[in-house]
């Protein structure tokens, strides 16, 4: 059985990671076939390892060795599979990279992803931190999925009331992250397409490029050379993209700190809080542009954490901390890491 799965020992990961972290699995198994699952969990020793569910690593910090049993999702496909009159149903295999998903709905005419264009990662990870941009999350146009239950043995199906979606948060990091493993995702795009460009750095970039009317390829391309502009390619620098999410905090303390920091950048939610932009909190503390061993933060976004090369995933939490803490101090304010933390022994 283990043999048919083609299993290896002590695999480098540090190309499966954004953040070019020198990790190594102790066992490791790229998942090409759902059958592949179901063997798994019919091996009662394979079945009892720590398991770490890989897709694009770019939302993820490794430790030095990770003592699990790493499965890469590499599940491949994507096509429309139905339609009715309010929107078009397109699927994508769990493996599939998102940006290229995105790019594909857009190649047949469907716009509603675009917003969500460059987005490091895969279809599969996508509902699992809820990916957001530019005022579209993947709640708001979600399906359903369909997902491998390590408990059951079992394909099950889930729709957007059962993934809890959240800010940058779904049941897939917390009751269901080490018992489902995502197998594809449909996605619900309108018929009735509407642009959502009222970020000013869309709207600019359509002013300056004349676009009065955009279609879905031109938001596509305004949050294409966006996010190019402020963040850096992980093939050349090691990074997770954002690495803290933006804190929600009540009006109350909103308006503290606007008394002490008039230039404070807040945005008011539906609840009536406020959800305050941590790199502007940072940039405050002077971590921009700084580092902490071989570890930085980007100088064009204080909100980005690099790997300014050599840095073990223990650099990369240090550093983390240490910004954590001056935040703290300053503004009160408690920064949350968007990656997951994978610890050495799981």
């Amino acid at each position: 059985m283990k043999n048919k799965l083609s299993l290896l020992s002590d695999y480098s990961l540090q190309g499966l990671n954004t953040f070019g972290i020198a990790a190594r699995a102790r066992t490791f198994l790229t998942i090409t076939e759902r059958e592949q699952l179901q063997a798994l969990y019919q091996d009662k020793e394979l079945a009892c390892m720590p398991r770490l569910i890989l897709g694009g690593g770019s939302n993820l910090l490794l430790p030095d060795q990770v003592d699990a049993l790493v499965l890469h999702m590499q599940l491949k496909g994507r096509r429309i599979v139905g339609e009715n009159e309010q929107y078009v149903f397109v699927q994508g295999q769990a493996g599939e990279s998102w940006h290229d998903f995105v790019q594909w709905t857009l190649q047949q005419g469907i716009g509603g992803l675009e917003n969500l264009s460059l987005i490091p990662g895969t279809v599969g990870a996508a509902p699992i931190q809820n990916v957001g941009a530019y005022g579209v999350e993947i709640q708001d146009v979600f399906h359903q999925l369909s997902a491998f239950d390590f408990e059951t043995g079992e394909i099950v199906t889930l729709n957007k009331s059962d993934c809890c979606f959240a800010y940058r948060d779904s049941v897939f990091k917390h009751a269901y992250r080490d018992r489902l493993v995502i197998l594809d995702v449909t996605f619900a795009l309108p018929r009735q397409w509407q642009a959502r460009c009222a970020y000013a750095d869309v709207a600019d970039y359509l002013t300056k490029h004349q676009i009065a009317a955009p279609q879905p390829a031109d938001i596509s391309a305004a949050i294409i050379a966006i996010r190019q502009a402020k963040l850096p390619d992980p093939a050349v620098i090691g990074n997770a993209g954002s690495f803290f999410k933006n804190p929600i905090v009540d009006a109350g303390k909103r308006e503290s700190l606007l008394q002490q920091y008039p230039q404070l950048v807040s945005y008011l939610q539906a609840d009536g809080q406020y959800k305050l932009a941590a790199g502007w909190l940072i940039d405050q503390c002077g971590w921009k542009g700084k580092h902490l061993g071989r570890a930085g933060v980007y100088e064009k976004q204080a909100l980005v954490l690099v790997n300014l090369g050599g840095a073990s995933g223990n650099d990369v939490r240090e550093l983390a901390s240490a910004i954590q803490r001056d935040v703290g101090l300053r503004f009160g304010v408690q920064l949350e890491a968007e990656p997951v933390f994978i610890a050495a022994s799981r």
